[in-house]
């Protein structure tokens, strides 16, 4: 029995910390050298440091991923369910027709 009222979960979120903390300097190294390699010859931008690398990063992760950290394990597009796949399989063509028709009644207003 776990006398001191931790879970064992809240060990490894400590030691979470430290790798995340590594991850982000060890990509932001990766960005900062492929910025400096590529897009100074290409587009004649200026070169960034390290800091500013991280800048971009952290700045481009909340643009297009939010601020969600947990990924999207479980959350498929309707369509890739297996049911609604197999009912998309199974339909006539009567079927298919009719529900394309609604589709784009829906989507190209």
């Amino acid at each position: 029995m776990n006398t001191n009222n931790q879970h064992p979960w809240r060990k490894r979120r400590l030691l979470f910390i430290p790798i995340f903390l590594v991850g982000l300097f060890a990509i932001s190294g990766i960005v900062m050298l492929l910025w400096n390699a590529v897009l100074p010859n290409v587009s004649g931008l200026l070169p960034l440091n390290y800091w500013q690398a991280m800048c971009i990063l952290v700045l481009s992760r909340i643009l297009f991923s939010g601020f969600r950290f947990g990924g999207h394990h479980g959350h498929r597009p309707p369509f890739m369910h297996p049911t609604f796949r197999d009912k998309l399989m199974n339909m006539s063509d009567e079927e298919r027709e009719q529900f394309k028709n609604q589709w784009r009644q829906r989507c190209c207003k």
